[in-house]
């Protein structure tokens, strides 16, 4: 007896065929899901860093390098070339005031020396017998003086006896007129006599003053001469410490040539490097920071060198109150230096994000904290620590911080705690 086979509704080619038609649906969903809105990624919550943004104080700081120097350093330069003969000290040597450091030779120096000594000596010499014939020759002077007024006394006596006897028709006019005559001839040569006399004690006094001078400027000459003689031994101007000594013995050094430095350790500035990008946000009075065995201390721009050298440019900077205990020369030190006063504004913490960005835009998060968005920002000044921010973000606001290098175009992130 024949039965009835009954057909089966789910057949295999059946269940494919459904199969089929839903993975392509699925794709066609997934296509449509991922081109009409914005483009999404899901990532872990913790391979990022998400950051508050927040109002606060804000300073201009720029990170800065600087050198521990001494407050003041003296060099040390040959005023006379010559032969390095003796080294009393060694590179490093705590000197005092005057103490002799090295010796040098300079043999047409000290040949130079025994010359003037040899022209002043002369000049001299010459000086005093020039003295001693003037004084003769005021002698000789003086002496004329006294005959001829002791000749004047008695040619006086005898014109006015003879004028006397003349009156009383004692004599004749013949001889009174020659006593008269010649007490007239010996007034006048006194007069001649004397005014000589006056005229040589003044070519005397002048010849006297020119010798002087120029013994006076041959004695400024041997001391000058002298103290070049004298700086062939180089002392040390100040106290402090004999550092960069080059110089060995038997080494010849010309003059100016640079032989060391002095430096004073009464105490340190610190010699610091900038960009020239902030050359004209630097000036003196400026504040910087850093940080020594575990305490902050202060710093001050007292001095701004405008020469620009590789892309830099350098100022001096003081300690301002305490000095760091154990700080030495040439130390170097991690500075952050303020370029404006504290002020108030919002901010954002640094982070990978701005190489991707330019600070342009960042992933900002949504009130629940599972999506975060692209949104434009506008950043301004920045310090090692924060971006100061301008447009696009408010305090409260939650954003990503960490490298956007893998996200590439996506426009949202999808936040996944793992």
């Amino acid at each position: 007896m024949d039965r009835v086979i009954q057909k089966k509704k789910w057949s295999t080619k059946r269940i494919l065929t459904i199969v089929g038609i839903v993975g392509v649906a699925a794709l066609i969903f997934g296509a449509w899901y991922f081109t009409s809105g914005n483009s999404k990624l899901n990532v872990d919550t913790d391979r990022i860093t998400i950051s508050e943004v927040k109002k606060g104080p804000y300073k201009d700081l720029i990170p800065v390098n600087g050198i521990v120097l001494p407050i003041t350093s003296i060099y040390l330069d040959a005023t006379e070339g010559g032969r390095v003969e003796e080294k009393y000290v060694e590179d490093g040597a705590m000197m005092k005031k005057g103490q002799p450091i090295l010796k040098l030779s300079n043999t047409n120096l000290q040949l130079s020396l025994v010359n003037q000594e040899t022209s002043v000596y002369n000049l001299l010499t010459q000086m005093q017998i020039s003295r001693n014939a003037a004084q003769q020759n005021t002698v000789n002077k003086l002496n004329q003086m006294t005959d001829v007024e002791s000749q004047l006394t008695e040619a006086e006596r005898l014109y006015k006896l003879n004028k006397h006897l003349y009156e009383q028709k004692a004599i004749g006019s013949q001889e009174f007129k020659t006593s008269e005559n010649n007490y007239n001839y010996l007034k006048q040569k006194k007069q001649l006599t004397n005014k000589i006399l006056q005229q040589d004690s003044a070519s005397n006094q002048q010849q006297l003053e020119q010798a002087k001078q120029s013994y006076a400027g041959s004695q400024n000459a041997l001391s000058v001469m002298r103290k070049k003689v004298g700086d062939l031994v180089v002392r040390a101007p100040v106290d402090g410490q004999l550092t960069a000594l080059d110089a060995e013995i038997g080494q010849n050094k010309r003059e100016g040539e640079r032989l060391g430095q002095i430096d004073v350790l009464s105490g340190f500035k610190v010699r610091v490097d900038i960009d020239e990008h902030y050359i004209s946000r630097v000036f003196i009075g400026l504040a910087g920071t850093f940080s020594f065995a575990g305490k902050d201390y202060k710093l001050k721009i007292t001095k701004v060198f405008t020469q620009v050298t590789g892309s830099r440019f350098q100022v001096d900077m003081q300690f301002e109150g305490a000095v760091p205990q154990g700080i030495r020369r040439g130390q170097t030190l991690q500075i952050l230096l303020a370029l404006s006063d504290e002020t108030t504004a919002i901010l954002v913490p640094k982070g990978g994000f701005y190489q991707q960005t330019g600070g342009n835009w960042i992933y900002k998060l949504n009130e629940s904290g599972t999506i975060a968005y692209k949104t434009e920002i506008r950043l301004g000044r920045q310090n090692p620590d924060y971006y100061e921010v301008l447009e696009g973000l408010k305090p409260g606001d939650k954003v990503v911080t960490s490298s956007y290098e893998n996200y590439g175009t996506m426009q949202e992130l999808v936040l996944k705690k793992p």
